[in-house]
Protein backbone atom coordinates (compact mmCIF):
# COMPACT_ATOMS: atom_id res chain seq x y z
CA UNK A 1 0.00 0.00 0.00
CA UNK A 2 2.87 2.39 0.83
CA UNK A 3 4.48 1.75 -2.57
CA UNK A 4 1.22 2.49 -4.31
CA UNK A 5 0.88 5.85 -2.50
CA UNK A 6 4.50 6.76 -3.39
CA UNK A 7 3.96 5.79 -7.02
CA UNK A 8 0.80 7.93 -7.24
CA UNK A 9 2.64 10.90 -5.73
CA UNK A 10 5.70 10.47 -7.96
CA UNK A 11 3.77 9.84 -11.20
CA UNK A 12 3.28 13.53 -12.18
CA UNK A 13 6.97 14.26 -11.62
CA UNK A 14 8.06 11.24 -13.63
CA UNK A 15 5.60 12.09 -16.41
CA UNK A 16 6.84 15.68 -16.60
CA UNK A 17 10.49 14.57 -16.88
CA UNK A 18 9.60 12.04 -19.57
CA UNK A 19 7.61 14.63 -21.51
CA UNK A 20 10.30 17.29 -21.32
CA UNK A 21 13.45 15.21 -21.82
CA UNK A 22 12.28 12.20 -23.84
CA UNK A 23 9.19 13.17 -25.85
CA UNK A 24 10.19 16.85 -26.28
CA UNK A 25 7.04 18.59 -27.51
CA UNK A 26 7.59 20.38 -30.81
CA UNK A 27 4.47 22.55 -30.88
CA UNK A 28 5.20 26.27 -30.78
CA UNK A 29 2.93 28.71 -29.08
CA UNK A 30 3.75 31.59 -31.41
CA UNK A 31 3.20 32.12 -35.13
CA UNK A 32 6.04 34.55 -35.77
CA UNK A 33 9.70 33.69 -35.49
CA UNK A 34 11.84 35.25 -32.81
CA UNK A 35 14.99 37.08 -33.89
CA UNK A 36 18.17 37.33 -31.84
CA UNK A 37 18.48 41.11 -31.45
CA UNK A 38 22.24 40.82 -30.98
CA UNK A 39 22.64 39.60 -34.56
CA UNK A 40 20.28 42.20 -36.08
CA UNK A 41 20.84 45.60 -34.42
CA UNK A 42 19.32 48.59 -36.18
CA UNK A 43 22.09 49.71 -38.56
CA UNK A 44 23.20 53.32 -38.63
CA UNK A 45 23.53 52.94 -42.42
CA UNK A 46 19.73 52.91 -42.85
CA UNK A 47 19.83 56.71 -43.16
CA UNK A 48 16.04 56.91 -42.81
CA UNK A 49 14.36 60.14 -43.85
CA UNK A 50 10.79 61.38 -44.05
CA UNK A 51 9.14 61.80 -47.45
CA UNK A 52 10.26 65.45 -47.50
CA UNK A 53 13.89 64.49 -46.82
CA UNK A 54 14.22 65.26 -43.10
CA UNK A 55 16.28 62.70 -41.12
CA UNK A 56 14.14 60.51 -38.85
CA UNK A 57 15.77 57.54 -37.15
CA UNK A 58 13.92 54.38 -36.11
CA UNK A 59 15.34 54.99 -32.63
CA UNK A 60 12.78 57.81 -32.36
CA UNK A 61 10.13 55.15 -31.75
CA UNK A 62 11.81 53.73 -28.65
CA UNK A 63 9.24 53.24 -25.94
CA UNK A 64 6.66 51.95 -28.45
CA UNK A 65 6.14 48.65 -30.22
CA UNK A 66 6.81 49.04 -33.94
CA UNK A 67 5.30 46.88 -36.67
CA UNK A 68 7.39 47.38 -39.76
CA UNK A 69 7.36 46.49 -43.44
CA UNK A 70 9.71 47.27 -46.31
CA UNK A 71 8.72 47.81 -49.93
CA UNK A 72 9.48 50.05 -52.91
CA UNK A 73 7.60 53.31 -53.44
CA UNK A 74 5.45 52.19 -56.38
CA UNK A 75 3.60 49.98 -53.83
CA UNK A 76 1.93 47.26 -55.92
CA UNK A 77 -1.04 45.25 -54.63
CA UNK A 78 1.08 43.10 -52.28
CA UNK A 79 2.53 46.25 -50.70
CA UNK A 80 -0.91 47.78 -50.22
CA UNK A 81 -2.12 44.55 -48.59
CA UNK A 82 0.81 44.78 -46.16
CA UNK A 83 -0.04 48.41 -45.37
CA UNK A 84 -3.66 47.42 -44.81
CA UNK A 85 -2.50 44.56 -42.56
CA UNK A 86 -0.36 46.95 -40.46
CA UNK A 87 -3.31 49.30 -40.01
CA UNK A 88 -5.71 46.49 -39.12
CA UNK A 89 -3.30 44.79 -36.73
CA UNK A 90 -2.88 48.04 -34.81
CA UNK A 91 -6.63 48.74 -34.77
CA UNK A 92 -7.44 45.17 -33.65
CA UNK A 93 -5.48 45.76 -30.43
CA UNK A 94 -8.28 48.02 -29.16
CA UNK A 95 -7.28 50.13 -26.17
CA UNK A 96 -3.68 48.90 -26.51
CA UNK A 97 -3.30 50.26 -30.06
CA UNK A 98 -1.64 53.47 -28.85
CA UNK A 99 1.34 51.36 -27.78
CA UNK A 100 2.03 50.47 -31.44
CA UNK A 101 3.54 52.52 -34.28
CA UNK A 102 3.43 51.49 -37.96
CA UNK A 103 6.49 52.03 -40.15
CA UNK A 104 6.95 51.51 -43.88
CA UNK A 105 10.59 51.52 -44.98
CA UNK A 106 10.54 52.69 -48.59
CA UNK A 107 13.46 51.11 -50.38
CA UNK A 108 13.78 53.42 -53.38
CA UNK A 109 13.30 57.06 -54.46
CA UNK A 110 10.10 56.38 -56.43
CA UNK A 111 7.40 59.02 -55.75
CA UNK A 112 4.44 57.73 -53.72
CA UNK A 113 0.86 57.75 -54.92
CA UNK A 114 -1.05 60.47 -53.05
CA UNK A 115 -3.99 58.09 -52.52
CA UNK A 116 -1.71 55.57 -50.76
CA UNK A 117 -0.36 58.31 -48.50
CA UNK A 118 -3.89 59.43 -47.60
CA UNK A 119 -5.34 55.95 -47.20
CA UNK A 120 -2.59 54.86 -44.80
CA UNK A 121 -2.30 58.11 -42.87
CA UNK A 122 -0.69 57.41 -39.52
CA UNK A 123 1.87 55.03 -41.00
CA UNK A 124 5.36 56.51 -40.72
CA UNK A 125 6.69 56.39 -44.28
CA UNK A 126 10.47 56.53 -44.20
CA UNK A 127 12.88 56.25 -47.08
CA UNK A 128 15.83 54.00 -46.29
CA UNK A 129 18.97 52.71 -47.97
CA UNK A 130 17.85 49.51 -49.78
CA UNK A 131 21.15 47.65 -49.27
CA UNK A 132 21.15 48.41 -45.55
CA UNK A 133 17.51 47.28 -45.23
CA UNK A 134 18.20 44.04 -47.14
CA UNK A 135 21.27 43.30 -45.01
CA UNK A 136 19.40 44.02 -41.76
CA UNK A 137 16.02 42.30 -42.12
CA UNK A 138 16.06 38.47 -42.08
CA UNK A 139 13.88 36.54 -44.54
CA UNK A 140 12.65 32.96 -44.89
CA UNK A 141 14.04 30.84 -47.70
CA UNK A 142 12.35 31.63 -51.00
CA UNK A 143 10.94 34.98 -49.81
CA UNK A 144 11.99 38.62 -49.82
CA UNK A 145 11.77 41.43 -47.28
CA UNK A 146 8.56 42.67 -48.91
CA UNK A 147 6.79 39.42 -47.88
CA UNK A 148 7.23 39.87 -44.14
CA UNK A 149 6.01 41.99 -41.25
CA UNK A 150 8.61 42.68 -38.55
CA UNK A 151 8.31 43.73 -34.91
CA UNK A 152 10.67 46.05 -33.03
CA UNK A 153 10.28 46.07 -29.25
CA UNK A 154 10.08 49.24 -27.09
CA UNK A 155 13.81 49.01 -26.37
CA UNK A 156 14.56 49.37 -30.08
CA UNK A 157 15.45 45.74 -30.84
CA UNK A 158 14.27 43.87 -33.92
CA UNK A 159 12.72 40.85 -32.22
CA UNK A 160 10.16 39.08 -34.42
CA UNK A 161 9.38 38.31 -38.05
CA UNK A 162 6.09 36.96 -39.34
CA UNK A 163 6.08 34.49 -42.22
CA UNK A 164 4.77 35.25 -45.68
CA UNK A 165 1.03 34.78 -45.95
CA UNK A 166 0.92 31.16 -47.17
CA UNK A 167 -2.53 31.41 -48.71
CA UNK A 168 -3.67 34.85 -49.89
CA UNK A 169 -7.22 33.50 -50.26
CA UNK A 170 -7.27 32.98 -46.48
CA UNK A 171 -5.50 36.16 -45.39
CA UNK A 172 -7.89 36.50 -42.44
CA UNK A 173 -6.36 33.37 -40.82
CA UNK A 174 -2.86 34.76 -41.26
CA UNK A 175 -3.98 38.08 -39.74
CA UNK A 176 -5.59 36.32 -36.76
CA UNK A 177 -2.34 34.48 -36.00
CA UNK A 178 -0.27 37.67 -36.24
CA UNK A 179 -2.83 39.51 -34.09
CA UNK A 180 -2.63 36.83 -31.38
CA UNK A 181 1.16 37.08 -31.24
CA UNK A 182 1.06 40.88 -30.98
CA UNK A 183 -1.66 40.69 -28.35
CA UNK A 184 0.43 38.27 -26.27
CA UNK A 185 3.45 40.58 -26.54
CA UNK A 186 1.44 43.59 -25.38
CA UNK A 187 -0.09 41.68 -22.47
CA UNK A 188 3.24 40.26 -21.35
CA UNK A 189 5.14 43.54 -21.61
CA UNK A 190 5.04 46.22 -18.95
CA UNK A 191 7.01 48.58 -21.20
CA UNK A 192 5.89 50.30 -24.36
Amino acid sequence: MLWLVLLVCAAPIIASYLTFYVIKPEKRNNYGGFIDARTHPIPAALHTTTLDGRPQALEQFKGKWVILMAAPGDCPDACQKQLFALRQLRTMQGKEMNRIERVWLITDRQPLDTMVIREYDGTHMLRADPQAVAAWLPVDAGTSITDHIYVIDPLGHLMMVFPKDPNPAQTHLHMQKVYKDLNKLLKASAIG
